[in-house]
């Protein structure tokens, strides 16, 4: 698998409540999108971002890290093959993407993710 880009997913109870200090104090002006569940806060000059979470809306739990994949069916194959816990099975979600869940060995979850053209 090949990591295109990696966001830190941070839990969070309410986007809105925490927006200010993402967007103001450290310069995440950028509101690249906002679910309601998950929003993408990123700066316009560095491309430095976070997602906050209040709750993934179909998975099972809440992942450390979104791993934007350059091809998602061929990880999820590749993760399989390896005996990694898959999570949350590979699904195409309403909102645009295509996923699934894996467990690292040192328990950490990830979201490998990638979006339809």
């Amino acid at each position: 698998m090949r990591a295109k880009k990696i966001s830190t997913n941070i839990p969070v109870d309410d986007i809105a409540s925490a927006r200010t200090f993402y967007t103001e104090f450290l310069g995440l002006s950028t509101e690249e999108f906002n679910l309601g569940w998950v929003a993408r806060f990123t700066d316009p000059d560095s491309g430095a971002h976070v997602q906050l979470v209040t709750g993934d809306k179909t998975a099972p739990a809440d992942s450390a890290m979104s791993v934007h994949a350059d091809d998602v069916d061929a990880a999820y194959a590749e993760a399989q093959g390896l005996g990694y816990e898959i999570v949350y099975p590979l699904t195409t979600e309403e909102w645009g993407v295509r996923r699934f869940f894996v467990r690292a060995p040192d328990g950490t979850l990830l979201n490998i993710v990638q979006h339809r053209e």
